[in-house]
């Protein structure tokens, strides 16, 4: 038992991971995780200059479900916010509005929202009949008093954008693609120093007249083809299997497809650099993974988490290959639309490839 203790002690990391990655567990799921999101980024239309208008936009806000980010001129500007995934959702309020609501015609009001993500939008759709209602009733006074009594003086449009079925498959399958991309990626190159300092093959590999960069390169080589076997295996199981509709071009994926696995693989080599051993290696891959999974908006809808949390998912790569993924398979997202989520990629493989080639040793010790 004491030879125990001893080598607990002796090996910091490992000690460190066991008290880490619990409570890691428990800040994640205690505090990250909200299914009911809130203040969610919308964009406005309004084409009625009526105080009917203004009172509804005005309880739109004030709901806490949405956040009028945006107040648009024309329902093509409103579609594309939606399409970029810049809001989740766009309002439009029609001329003679207020007119129509006075002479008792029930208006219409479209809301469109993005249905990528089901549970995003979920408890925002289901509050925004109760909040024109609340809204209006302080309004609906004087000769127009007898519509309070009416139910619904005004008909909300509900239009569920690129998953009008509200399917959860057509938002869970895209996303598994990064979730099994970052997972294996990651713990195949974590152990690929470790593994030759254990086997005792790391002299040949440093007598190599290959520069960091080429050793990294060579190692994460084949993982990359790798890679791109399990992505089509998923698209092919996706569209015969779960038939999710693959609107975007597979090209324009294959190409992004090689940025992500070459950033999950880097991220990988980076800890096999820093790792003792292939256990330290596989300890440190499952501290990458978890957030990856959680704060990613794979399971729980990332605009739901709390400030710090989505600043820790605006730092993993699998947080953009989500919106990418998702929105070329489902949106039919061309290289513009995809771009503001594609040059973090960039930026995180030339960071982390940085830091690997600062971290990689060429010595024994």
């Amino acid at each position: 038992m004491v030879k125990e203790f001893t080598q607990l002690r002796r090996d910091r990391t490992t000690f460190s991971m066991i008290l880490f990655v619990p409570l890691m567990q428990l800040i994640l799921f205690g505090y990250a995780i909200d299914t009911d999101p809130r203040h969610l980024p919308t964009a406005v239309l309004v084409r009625d200059g009526s105080e009917f208008a203004r009172t509804f936009v005005a309880g739109l806000e004030n709901s806490g479900y949405f956040s009028i980010d945006h107040r648009v001129g024309s329902e093509e500007e409103a579609r594309l916010l939606l399409q970029r995934g810049e809001v989740q959702f766009a309002v439009t309020i029609p001329e003679n509005f207020g007119r129509e609501l006075v002479r008792g015609a029930r208006p219409q009001v479209l809301v469109e929202a993005d249905a990528t993500d089901p549970v995003a939008i979920g408890g925002a759709l289901g509050a925004v009949g109760g909040v024109m209602d609340t809204a209006l009733r302080h309004d609906l006074k004087g000769t127009i008093s007898s519509l309070r009594e009416k139910a619904g003086p005004v008909d909300v449009v509900l239009h569920r954008s690129y998953n009008p079925e509200g399917l959860s498959r057509y938002n869970v399958v895209p996303g598994l693609m990064g979730v099994v991309l970052t997972m294996t990626g990651i713990m195949m190159t974590a152990l690929s120093i470790t593994r030759e300092r254990e086997r005792g093959t790391m002299e040949n590999l440093l007598a190599m007249p290959a520069r960091p960069i080429e050793v990294m390169a060579g190692k994460i080589a084949p993982y990359v083809m790798i890679g791109y076997i399990q992505s089509a295996i998923i698209v092919l199981a996706a569209k015969l299997l779960f038939s999710v509709p693959m609107l975007g071009s597979l090209w324009l994926l294959s190409a992004v497809l090689i940025v992500f696995i070459s950033c999950n693989l880097a991220l990988g080599f980076t800890l096999s650099a820093n790792a003792g051993n292939q256990m330290q290696a596989m300890q440190m891959s499952m501290m990458m993974t978890l957030p990856s999974i959680l704060l990613s908006g794979y399971i729980f809808p990332f605009r739901g988490m709390p400030l710090w949390a989505q600043a820790i998912g605006s730092m993993l790569p699998v947080t953009y290959f989500m919106r990418i993924v998702r929105g070329v398979l489902l949106k039919g997202n061309g290289f513009e639309e995809i771009w503001p989520n594609l040059w973090p990629l960039f930026i995180f493989l030339a960071a982390i490839t940085s830091f690997a080639m600062k971290r990689y040793k060429r010595t024994l010790d």
